[in-house]
């Protein structure tokens, strides 16, 4: 049965509280931060996303569900995911941990996808525990998950508030139905500029190849949102069926700008720490970030979804097979669905909720964030951002190996 709501006087404490310690995050510990502060690059990245990728050869069994007897939950998320007050406590965890009984390990534990991926892949393969009950990752590689058959059916009989999802997140190529998955949070790919040294301001990616930003140009390790920008700005429908040719079209002008130099740095990570020392003045980028940076170092730069359009991508909850509390991870699947809570964690960490209900609760609180396009997007800003498609595993091989050639060699 669903819990308890948490009490309003609470929430809207943590929501007003949420903005000043926005000011206090490090850049470091952002949710797609992260990697620069653990001494990874480009290089382990490569490493990791290269190895081949294949259908799993006999049908993994889920764990026996020991919910009901033990109360625990391992969790594992990015950095700057959940919402903290001055004393480094997490109200919303803290008032499920209250409610359920249920006692949550909560790990800040993904680096990276292709990273956190190597770590754990063995176990995986095997059905066995990986440390986590649930974990939170991007959709592109749920959907590997899912293909390799590495993670449970969910029983959404004990996550009544799922019928508070966002129809847009409801029936994703890889996981119709959300038989898997369930969204966490999401957010948008699209271009960023230093608003001192670029007055004028960018549109298109093409701008990003202009004589004036000739090597101060930064763009992500992330190979759907980087290449995924620029095949947008071709014209191609990176939700369609394409084919390898757009493919390879796009990395041509990737690998040419890189060459020339125009392009100075490909980071998943660290291109907030280029933008704030000015060793870039624009870059591909993620929106959340960019929140973050200017909520944190000086409130100058600018985030647009490019005229061709941007990506949208969503960090979605697993159980996978070894996890003997799935009914547990449910649970707290179910609580973050609740529209106030989804909107006190909204506040916090400046992504995008899947939650109906979050933008009118947050609405009654504050209402500047409500209208947050980052945060709540209206259906005109979500007609301009487009999903990479998913790959098969043989495309999946072939075009990260075609990038992180380039990633190597940068």
């Amino acid at each position: 049965m669903p819990l308890e709501r948490p009490q309003d006087p609470m929430l809207i404490q943590a929501i007003r509280h949420s903005q000043a310690m926005q000011r206090a995050r490090q850049l470091n510990l952002t949710r797609r931060g992260f990697l620069g502060a653990m001494g990874l690059g480009a290089g382990a990245l490569a490493l990791a996303a290269c190895a081949p990728v294949t259908a799993t050869q006999k049908a993994l069994a889920p764990a026996a569900d020991l919910s009901a007897t033990q109360k625990t939950l391992i969790w594992d998320n990015w950095p700057g995911y959940m919402d903290e007050d001055d004393a480094g406590a997490n109200p919303t965890l803290d008032a499920f941990r209250t409610q359920s009984g249920i006692d949550v390990t909560y790990n800040v534990a993904v680096d990276d996808n292709n990273t956190y991926y190597a770590k754990v892949k063995d176990q995986l393969a095997l059905g066995q525990d990986i440390g986590a009950d649930t974990v939170c990752l991007t959709d592109w590689m749920v959907s590997r998950l899912v293909r390799l058959g590495y993670i449970q059916d969910l029983d959404h009989a004990n996550m009544p508030n799922l019928a508070n999802m966002n129809a847009s997140f409801a029936n994703p190529d890889f996981d119709p139905g959300r038989a898997k998955s369930v969204p966490w949070q999401g957010g948008f790919a699209g271009i960023c500029w230093n608003t001192e040294k670029v007055p004028n301001g960018l549109k298109s990616i093409d701008d990003l190849w202009s004589a004036d930003l000739k090597g101060r140009v930064g763009v992500l390790s992330e190979m759907r949102d980087t290449i995924g920008l620029i095949m947008l700005n071709q014209g191609t429908d990176i939700t369609g069926d394409w084919a390898d040719d757009k493919f390879t079209n796009a990395m041509d002008v990737f690998t040419k700008q890189v060459s020339d130099g125009q392009i100075r740095n490909i980071k998943g990570n660290q291109y907030l720490n280029d933008l704030q020392s000015e060793d870039t003045y624009a870059a591909i980028c993620w929106s959340g970030d960019i929140t973050s940076l200017n909520a944190t170092a000086g409130d100058k730069w600018q985030f647009a979804i490019p005229d061709s359009g941007g990506t949208l991508w969503n960090d979605t909850f697993v159980v996978p097979m070894g996890s003997a509390h799935k009914a547990n991870a449910e649970s707290i699947m179910n609580y973050y669905y609740e529209p106030e809570v989804a909107a006190t964690l909204a506040a916090w960490v400046n992504y995008i909720s899947p939650v109906d209900g979050a933008k009118e609760a947050m609405d009654a609180i504050d209402p500047e964030l409500a209208t947050n396009q980052l945060i709540f997007p209206d259906a005109d800003t979500l007609s301009t951002v487009h999903v990479f498609r998913t790959l098969s595993a043989q495309e999946e091989n072939d075009f990260g190996a075609q990038f992180q050639k380039v990633l190597l060699g940068s």
